[in-house]
């Protein structure tokens, strides 16, 4: 049996898989990398990883700060959810436009987009103008995220990809949970323009070390045959899909009510687009820009479940704790981030060790099930937190969550290559990381109607210890989180307590729908099975000839079926 899996898995390798459209040249042997280009590479990569998921918490505890300097508290929500929304549009695109132009030069337009990005937030006069910044940021970082985990995928065996994606999520997670510092340090000591400022240099010196040592396959694909492939279709519906829900979604309760045309619209004319993507992809692109057969397995939809949870969880916790702090705990921003030191240190201790074992032993299901218990676990316990909750449950809770959501970082992405045609790994990575990114985004957006829901509720708690109708204009639904800053000028105690306790109540409410997300993940890992890691690699070529068709049979592929047998020969997985 193990003989006729290896038979079959060679023929797969070499471009002969049944059902598929797999051109024979889609890989060569692995070029000769020195070390040390090696090692340039790498660093660059996660340059620019770290400044792409720092840039999405780095504004959570310099927010009243910009809205103060600014003068406006209006759509403070944004300066986040631009971002994040605009991330989770492009990503998909961008890593399909690499198919067709090579990694490299779509990583250094990556880079340069968000470089100029940064430097139009950093000279921003007034709330617009840092939202379009903020956007076109997300842009750039959609790219950034997606394409750097397709570069390793590239250089490296699955097996070597465990380690260095376990250094990648140890970088994600100290950026993710250093951003809240790093922008309460600026914002409190320096201006809050420093958030940005600091993304120059590192995209400077990551541009050059790209150009100089990135040595991917470049196909040279003439622009106007490049074009001709895109998936324009996929592309532009899918842009509908996030634009038109997460707006949808962001705008109810909150600046319309749920119950206006425009909201409806927004959610109704959203959804429908997410037909006429599939549609697309299923029948009208012939390079879809995902690949939606890849995804048939049970195993593999269970994966998506637990990704895209764990994204939601992961940054609603990184966007919302911070929140909690300075509320409710009355943190200046600086002393927000440090009391996220925490979840930081644990996490990213977590990401490098459980990578590193990984990388040794081959297996990644029981991380990755272990991951979505003590996510649970640890969010569950976030529930807790109130006006008087003592530093030693803040600092355990974040240490059991933080745990958690590391060894959820790098196995979701390894089950999905695992069981994929190597031709789909750029596509199913890219698939897997839009789902993240779109995550991401509802995580915020969500928490924000949450919280300005539930703050609203408290209206009448406010008015009864006594509170100013400015005050408590200045504390209601869309303002409440930009104005924390006045909590710190509340002198008369029952006042301060009631207003503590509107806070605690809205950041609870967003921690329980956290938890609900986080048990939905449990209950979806045990449908993920454990695959064979393979030691051997070969370059991925890229290119107009070596994309990967729609695949047009219905019947199993064959890496699907091999991906089961291999799974039970070397671990004993039914």
């Amino acid at each position: 049996m193990a003989e006729n899996d290896k038979n079959v898995q060679q023929g797969i390798e070499d471009g002969e898989a049944v059902g598929t459209a797999v051109p024979a040249t889609v890989e060569e042997e692995t070029p000769s990398r020195s070390k040390f280009r090696t090692l340039m590479i790498i660093i660059a990569l996660y340059m620019v990883m770290f400044i792409a998921a720092l840039d999405q918490t780095v504004v959570a505890t310099a927010i009243p700060t910009i809205t103060h300097d600014l003068h406006s508290a209006a759509g403070y929500t944004w300066i986040g959810g631009a971002y994040l929304l605009a991330s989770a549009s492009c990503g998909t695109i961008w890593v399909k436009c690499s198919d067709i132009w090579g990694r490299k030069p779509l990583i250094l337009g990556a880079v340069f987009v968000f470089a100029v990005a940064s430097l139009i937030a950093a000279l921003s006069i007034d709330m617009p103008m840092l939202i379009a910044a903020r956007a076109l940021q997300g842009v750039g970082s959609g790219g950034l995220m997606q394409l750097v985990a397709v570069a390793i995928a590239d250089m490296f065996s699955l097996r070597d990809r465990s380690f260095y994606f376990g250094i990648m999520g140890a970088v994600w997670a100290i950026a993710g949970g250093a951003g809240p510092l790093v922008g309460g340090a600026f914002a409190e000591y320096v201006t809050w323009r420093w958030c940005f400022w600091i993304n120059l240099p590192v995209c400077g010196l990551a541009e050059l070390l790209l150009f100089l040592f990135l040595d991917l396959h470049n196909p040279r694909t003439p622009l106007r045959k490049g074009l001709a492939v895109v998936d324009w279709w996929g592309s532009f519906s899918i842009l509908a899909v996030v634009l038109m829900i997460l707006l949808g979604l962001n705008l109810g309760g909150a600046t319309f009510p749920w119950s206006s045309s425009t909201v409806i619209c927004l959610l109704v004319f959203g959804s429908a687009s997410i037909g006429l993507f599939l549609y697309s992809e299923l029948r009208l692109a012939r390079y879809p820009l995902m690949p939606l057969s890849a995804f048939r397995r049970v195993s593999n939809t269970a994966v998506i479940i637990v990704a895209f949870g764990h994204s939601m969880v992961a940054t609603g916790t990184e966007f919302y704790l911070p929140l909690y702090f300075q509320s409710v705990q009355e943190a200046s921003p600086l002393r927000s981030g440090v009391l996220l030191l925490p979840y930081v240190l644990a996490a990213a201790a977590t990401d490098f060790v459980g990578g590193l074992i990984i990388h040794r032993t081959g297996k990644y299901l029981i991380f990755l099930q272990m991951g979505c218990v003590l996510m649970t676990l640890g969010t569950g316990l976030y529930i807790h937190f109130w006006t008087h909750t003592p530093l030693g449950q803040i600092i355990g809770f974040q240490i059991i969550a933080a745990v958690g959501m590391a060894l959820l970082f790098q196995t979701p992405m390894l089950a999905v290559q695992n069981s994929v045609h190597k031709s789909d790994v750029a596509s199913a990575t890219s698939t897997l990381s839009f789902l993240r990114s779109l995550a991401s985004s509802l995580a915020v957006v969500i928490g924000g109607s949450i919280f300005q829901n539930s703050i609203n509720t408290r209206a009448s708690a406010l008015a009864a210890a006594g509170l100013s109708g400015s005050l408590q204009n200045s504390l209601n639904g869309g303002n409440a989180a930009a104005n924390v800053e006045i909590i710190r000028n509340i002198t008369n105690p029952t006042q301060l307590e009631a207003v503590k306790e509107a806070y605690a109540y809205s950041t609870r409410r967003i921690f329980i729908f956290l938890t609900a997300i986080a048990g939905l993940t449990l209950l979806a890992s045990p449908f993920i099975r454990q695959g064979y890691m393979s030691k051997e690699h070969s370059e991925t070529k890229t290119g107009l000839n070596n994309l990967s068709e729609r695949k047009k049979k219905t019947q199993p592929d064959v890496t699907e079926l091999t991906a089961q047998n291999q799974a039970q020969n070397h671990s004993g997985t039914p």
